[in-house]
């Protein structure tokens, strides 16, 4: 059998790749597409070969769902050992994603959310007792002892915390590190990683910051009608590089760890990121081809080589598949293998609407009368000679590059019409802990 690793570099931007990732070995595919705009449907179609619409996860539906058994499931029952490290709370247990994985963990700041114990709330106690001063802490220790929680677990969450809030400026990386160097991975094995350090709020260490600024702006900054300042935008981008150049940096020594344990490394971003193209920030909204251009590497195939086809992130599942020999052609999605040259078929994009707590987000900018503008599903068609058309919020369709096909309009809704949507599944509450990771990252 054969072992893979199936690395996500959240919110990577194609060009940002280019730039800072020319070391990584491998076949390189220069057009592919995320099938959406944002990390939790993007993941979805990775783990089951289907567009976003069609696996019940999206917009308003957090809850990890499919309408057959997800990629880690299907390897597991290959013989696959299945293990999982995510440092992004959205992609964590509490939403059902260590759904057929073995292990399943997370870097520190995503602990609530991937945690089997009952671990104390140590942020929104010492944030309710914020006045007290020191002696919070200790009364935060007291209900630690005293509680219900599971108290080791949650002693040692706690020293964490402190310092990593103290000494640490990182999103998961060197934890991502020492994860791979410290497991005993089998010779038959699939390993899925998220990494975070180009996600907002783009704060790398500190030896790798070249500028400083108080917040990034994003979804907030997206829908007003002035623009921000430019010398404040440049200093965003700035702090987006710094951010991209340290994740380089700590992947360039997780992958020499990753090619001794796989016979394949496929490397990605689950979507990219509006640097105030348009005047937009963030990936909370649209279909802009900054977000939906992403990196796709392939290691282990004997070709290194670039490639040109236009590709989709749901072939990921199909070519893992393949590597592992599954032949089963059930539930297999809608995506090819990459192993082998492809046609260039046309890929769709899709914007399911806002997620479920922008409405706040409108009514904080004074927009909330203008919720049903963004809340709304919108397509977008990649297609050979780098052509890329989308719809946007204002109904006009816009396109780049060289359309070869005729009509890409029409050829965008015939690919809409065969799409198979599965209704959104029933979402969950969110602990206290983890909508505060949420509001950090910008979501909620």
């Amino acid at each position: 059998m054969t072992s893979v690793a199936l690395i996500v570099l959240d919110t990577l931007r194609k060009d940002a790749f280019d730039k800072h990732f020319q070391w990584l070995p491998g076949t390189n595919f220069e057009n592919a597409y995320a099938p959406s705009h944002y990390t939790v449907p993007s993941h979805a179609s990775l783990f089951t070969g289907l567009y976003p619409s069609e696996t019940g996860t999206n917009a308003n539906s957090h809850q990890f769902t499919a309408p057959s058994p997800p990629l880690a499931r299907r390897l597991q029952g290959e013989g696959l050992e299945t293990h999982a490290f995510s440092a992004n709370v959205q992609i964590s247990r509490q939403f059902g994603w260590d759904w057929g994985f073995d292990s399943y963990s997370g870097s520190w700041n995503s602990k609530h959310a991937n945690a089997t114990d009952n671990i104390f709330e140590w942020n929104a106690f010492i944030r309710e007792h914020r006045d007290e001063g020191p002696k919070r802490y200790l009364k935060a220790l007291w209900s630690c002892l005293s509680g219900d929680c599971d108290t080791i677990p949650s002693l040692k969450h706690g020293l964490e915390i402190k310092y990593r809030t103290h000494t640490v400026s990182d999103s998961g990386a060197q934890e991502g590190l020492s994860y791979v160097r410290g497991t005993d991975f089998a010779d038959d094995a699939f390993l899925f990683m998220n990494l975070m350090e180009a996600h907002g709020p783009y704060r790398p260490p500190e030896e790798y910051r070249t500028v400083e600024f108080d917040e990034m702006p994003g979804f907030a900054e997206s829908v007003q009608e002035e623009p921000i300042d430019k010398t404040y935008a440049e200093t965003i981008r700035q702090a987006y590089d710094d951010s991209v150049r340290y994740l380089s940096e700590k992947y360039e020594a997780i992958f020499s760890e990753l090619r001794d344990e796989f016979d394949y490394v496929i490397t990605l971003a689950d979507h990219g990121e509006n640097l105030g193209e348009n005047g937009i920030w963030g990936h909370g909204l649209g279909l802009y081809q900054e977000l939906t251009h992403v990196p796709l590497s392939i290691w282990g195939m004997d070709d290194v080589e670039t490639r040109e086809e236009i590709v989709s992130l749901i072939d990921v599942h199909r070519t893992i598949l393949g590597m592992v020999g599954v032949e089963d052609d059930r539930y297999e999605g809608r995506g090819r293998d990459l192993r082998s040259p492809v046609d260039h078929e046309p890929q769709l994009t899709e914007y399911l609407g806002l997620n479920m707590w922008r409405e706040q987000k409108l009514e904080a900018a004074g927009k909330a009368d203008e919720f049903s503008t963004y809340d709304r599903e919108l397509y977008g068609i990649a297609a050979a000679e780098n052509y890329y058309g989308y719809e946007d919020f204002d109904g006009s369709f816009v396109e780049s590059g060289t359309a070869l096909l005729e009509a890409p309009r029409n050829r965008m809704d015939e690919l809409v019409d065969d799409l198979e949507y599965l209704e959104d599944a029933d979402d969950i509450d969110v602990s206290d802990p983890v909508m505060e990771r949420l509001e950090d990252l910008g979501y909620a």
